[in-house]
């Protein structure tokens, strides 16, 4: 799933590919807003097994985007 996630104060979003689904995603970003003791930071494993790491207090917003293949080539055209 491709999800879109903007941050404070930066003009592009940042485009993760993830295997999560959406609603672990909002459970993760919930838990990573609600915590307490210090910086609280959102993390997310993209498909290739990476880690994004971002500071939950920053996030503007989040996108979830569908499963859809990209279409490259002569196939796009109606």
């Amino acid at each position: 799933m491709e999800v879109k996630i903007g941050i404070q104060s930066i003009p592009r979003e940042l485009v993760v590919d993830t295997d999560a689904g959406p609603d672990e995603i909002e459970r993760d970003l919930a838990a990573a807003l609600s915590a307490t003791g210090g910086p609280a930071i959102f993390a997310l494993t993209t498909q290739k097994g990476g880690r994004v790491l971002i500071p939950a207090d920053k996030i503007a917003f989040v996108e979830f985007g569908g499963d859809q293949s990209r279409r490259v080539g002569f196939g796009n055209i109606p």
